[in-house]
């Protein structure tokens, strides 16, 4: 009885350390744009950070790197084919992969974010395919084509979504008539689920979870609508049309206390809705058509929203007890993330702001512009232990931006 009761022991210890690992992905840590990052620079020099180093050739694409352990990893674009190039801390190259084609007719590229947990690494090509890796060497482990696997229908951009991954789960969106959302077991590939939901195409943007009393909930964009489905089942509980002015819905939704928050690309703009507990129905509490963003991302800190918009081309706060514009900052348009209560601005030419935000104030402290790559700034920056990640087309940096 003493053995059975310490392997017992055991496996709930092996088991909470599996569900316990840190996920690598799209928008940090949390999903949500924020950075458990302390001490860092309260200003920059004019030029910027120091440069840490600087890694060349990875090919075309607006996707973020994400860092695990000892290793940046990092899709691009070369003569049609996609790569996962990784890197050491020291931007040397460590090994270089394979993935398979990638978009070639409009803002060529990869677009995907990767998503990797434990050993493993999941990557979605703007042409539908997904793979899994291992991580510490690139083999592949199984693959699907969510174009021909599961009847799926791309979009005029391409496939973008950062690949969602809850324990054994992985979640992707095909947005096919009859397989609009698929669930896949992460270790084999196999369809666990799969939901029409409403039968619409998919967006830009990335799935979050949503952790409830009752059930988990899985919130997703499609082009027109906003669906939850139960993450368990696929079964769709409920939906939210979006404005149909516009096609571009990018941007990751946000749970907070009971509250989901998002910024549009569409007409709906910044939106606030009510989720029951159960998670079976969602209330519009507030909605602002004028704050509208593409794909930069947003962020929630306090009682306030910061984002970019898309007309005016500016960065704003919008107040989360009613959805009106606290303050505006005249930086141009584009991404947007938060550490040590700061934020970080990277615009669509270029420039890098540092921001303070106070109660829905924004000072700009520091900026400057990115001196090298190729092509267009819509890359959302990383921060991991004290270094800025900014991506430029076929360009990564490394900015030391750490509090000496």
């Amino acid at each position: 009885m003493k053995r059975i009761f310490c392997f017992l022991i055991l496996l709930l210890i092996c088991s909470a350390g599996i569900n316990a690992q840190t996920i690598s992905q799209f928008r940090g840590p949390e999903r949500n744009g924020i950075y458990p990052e302390k001490n860092l620079l309260a200003s920059w020099p004019e030029a910027g950070p120091a440069i840490s180093w600087k890694a060349e050739g990875i090919g075309d694409g607006y996707s973020s790197p994400i860092i695990s352990g000892n290793y940046i990893y990092v899709t691009g674009e070369v003569d049609s084919i996609g790569y996962l190039s990784v890197f050491d801390k020291k931007g040397k190259l460590a090994w270089k992969k394979e993935i398979g084609r990638e978009w070639m007719e409009n803002f060529v590229g990869s677009r995907s974010t990767p998503t990797l947990v434990g050993d493993l690494v999941y990557l979605c090509s703007s042409m539908g395919k997904i793979s899994c890796l291992e991580a510490a060497t690139g083999k592949e482990k199984w693959s699907v084509d969510m174009l021909r696997d599961l009847h799926g229908i791309n979009v005029r951009f391409g496939y973008s979504s950062g690949l969602l991954v809850d324990g054994d789960v992985i979640y992707c969106n095909p947005g096919g008539v009859d397989t609009n959302m698929v669930a896949l077991n992460r270790y084999t590939g196999k369809i666990i689920w799969k939901s029409k939901a409403l039968g619409d195409s998919t967006a830009y943007g990335s799935p979050v979870l949503l952790n409830l009393p009752s059930r988990k909930v899985l919130v997703n964009m499609t082009i027109h609508n906003m669906i939850g489905l139960d993450a368990t089942t696929g079964e769709l509980l409920w939906s939210k049309p979006q404005s149909a002015e516009r096609d571009i819905q990018a941007c990751t939704p946000l749970f907070e206390d009971g509250f989901l928050y998002n910024v549009n690309g569409s007409g709906s703009g910044a939106v606030k809705y009510e989720i029951s507990a159960d998670g079976k129905t969602i209330k519009s509490l507030w909605e602002n058509p004028k704050v509208t963003d593409v794909h930069g991302g947003f962020v929630k800190l306090g009682n306030y929203l910061y984002t970019s918009q898309y007309r005016p081309r500016r960065y704003c706060s919008v107040d989360c007890s009613n959805g009106q514009v606290a303050d505006s900052l005249k930086f141009d348009k584009g991404a947007i993330i938060s550490a040590d209560g700061m934020l970080y601005l990277y615009t669509e030419k270029g420039m890098v702001g540092l921001v303070k935000p106070d109660n829905g104030k924004m000072q700009l402290i520091s900026s400057f512009k990115m001196p090298v790559g190729t092509k267009e700034f819509f890359t959302i920056p990383v921060i991991e232990n004290g270094i800025l990640y900014l991506r430029h087309g076929d360009t990564l940096l490394a900015y030391d931006i750490r509090r000496q």
